[in-house]
């Protein structure tokens, strides 16, 4: 119901406590309750149809005015509240923009671990490369000395002596009283004979002993001017056609040991008799003064072989 005066009173409010809100209750003088202002249609009040932003009011809380929005920051702009970590106390150094940080915490580059790992395995080879040398060279050593000391003693059986065995100036000065002969010059048996048909006899006129090549053949040597009893080495000239032969040796009558071995020494071929001219030497006892010593082929013996000179030396060559 619109309020209004009905004349009742000589004031609104008597008839509407509310009058004062209203355009007609103002006209008629009413005022708000316990004198105060501001209500509807006053000097001082404030509209209720005043616009507000939807939460802004708050009751019962101090109100704030809203923030003032700062524009987005472009990216990858600077930043003037930025401050940068090295102007801080305990700030590291700048880093160079796309420059990599070490996982360690500095500033360059770890270490090369793989340059490192191929300097450490080179070393490594070449230590190893020097060992086996050094091991090969020792082998080496150690072989030129086995086949230097592992030839057989002419003590023991009968071998090829070197070059130096054959008569010559260190030898004849060593034993100058000791004989030699050459083939024409001992005493002949059982179907042995002085020949001259195969070259390469040292003696001279080119003649050695032949037809030794049967049982019951044999060769003496009568040798006188023996200073002392005692061991001796005869060495013996001789060739054979390219294969092994042997012979026994007898000394004033008693048998010696070991044979006289009549190897291949000269790698002749087989027949070969002109290239099969080596030397060989055998131990023999032999008393001061004279003795006979007789080489000759016996039962078991491979007698194959041509005679040229016999010489006798120390024990010691």
């Amino acid at each position: 119901m619109a309020p209004g005066n009905n004349g009742g009173s000589t004031t609104p409010e008597d008839e509407d406590p509310f009058g004062y809100l209203y355009a007609d209750g103002q006209a008629a003088g009413a005022t708000p309750p316990n004198g105060g202002g501001g209500g509807y249609g006053y000097p001082n009040s404030r509209s209720f149809h005043q616009v507000r932003t939807v939460g802004e009011r708050q009751y019962g809380q101090q109100q704030v005015p809203p923030q003032q929005t700062q524009p987005t920051q472009a990216y990858h702009q600077p930043n003037a509240h930025y401050q940068a970590p090295e102007t801080m106390p305990g700030g590291g150094a700048p880093t160079q923009p796309g420059q990599p940080r070490s996982s360690r915490g500095g500033g360059g580059r770890g270490p090369n671990t793989k340059a490192l790992l191929i300097g450490a395995v080179a070393v490594v080879a070449a230590v190893v490369i020097g060992i086996s040398v050094a091991m090969m060279s020792n082998s080496s050593d150690d072989d030129k000395n086995a086949d230097a000391g592992g030839k057989p003693s002419g003590d023991s059986q009968s071998v090829q002596p070197s070059e130096s065995a054959s008569p010559s100036a260190s030898a004849s000065e060593a034993a100058a009283d000791l004989p030699k002969t050459d083939a024409k010059s001992v005493t002949l048996g059982g179907g042995t004979a002085v020949a001259s048909d195969v070259q390469g006899a040292k003696a001279d006129g080119g003649q050695y002993v032949a037809g030794f090549n049967k049982v019951g053949a044999s060769i003496t040597w009568t040798v006188n001017n023996i200073p002392d009893d005692g061991e001796y080495r005869l060495y013996v000239n001789y060739g054979v056609p390219g294969k092994a032969q042997d012979a026994t040796i007898d000394v004033n009558g008693k048998k010696q040991s070991r044979p006289l071995n009549m190897n291949n020494f000269a790698h002749a071929k087989e027949g070969d008799w002109e290239h099969g001219w080596t030397n060989t030497w055998a131990s023999v006892q032999l008393t001061k003064g004279t003795n006979a010593i007789t080489v000759s082929c016996q039962d078991g013996n491979k007698c194959d072989a041509n005679f040229d000179q016999f010489w006798l030396t120390g024990k010691n060559g």
